[in-house]
């Protein structure tokens, strides 16, 4: 029986943190009974597991933090040949974008969330600087652009729900390296 709620509980965490990154997306005063409400859950339910409004959104920043953390994780940016670990980042984080819409940016502003999300960042960007390195991307492109095209891309991809993640991050992966030109 424990174990049992236990469960719901954590299914219920679970939905709130997800409806809440995509409300907050949407709108970032999205408040307690909105999330609740798209969670599928009554406002006891998240009051029981989040004390305020600005518990539940460090809450849903900590989440995403987390997930992006682990696409990073999985993509091993440091040591995987390039082409692989930037298929396994797209195709890992058009899934998270799809299922949680809301943006590092959006979630600037506390130290915690800001430190990461530079982490994050910079992570990336040492990838970049090493595919540059290797030949597989220009080395004279503006600091952060190429983060930014990454960013975009795997955006857009994601409002592509007609494709699968996996046939996604392989039009992510041909377009970064290599244009929208003819092949």
């Amino acid at each position: 029986r424990t174990a049992g709620r236990r469960a719901d509980a954590a299914r219920n965490i679970a939905m709130v943190l997800e409806a809440g990154a995509r409300l907050l997306a949407e709108d970032p005063s999205a408040s307690m009974s909105a999330i609740a409400a798209v969670a599928g859950v009554d406002r006891g339910t998240v009051y029981r597991h989040f004390e305020n409004r600005d518990a539940l959104v460090c809450a849903v920043h900590r989440a995403t933090l987390d997930a992006i953390d682990a696409a990073l994780d999985h993509a091993r940016l440091d040591n995987a040949p390039v082409a692989v670990a930037l298929h396994r980042l797209a195709e890992d984080m058009i899934a998270l974008i799809r299922r949680n819409p809301l943006s590092p940016e959006r979630m600037r502003g506390n130290p915690e969330a800001d430190r990461r999300v530079d982490a994050q960042q910079d992570r990336v960007e040492r990838f970049f600087r090493r595919a540059a390195d290797e030949g597989l991307i220009r080395s004279d492109l503006p600091d952060g652009l190429a983060l930014a095209l990454l960013r975009r891309t795997l955006e857009l991809l994601a409002t592509q729900t007609e494709l699968d993640p996996g046939p996604a991050a392989d039009l992510a992966v041909q377009t970064l390296l290599h244009g929208i030109g003819e092949r």
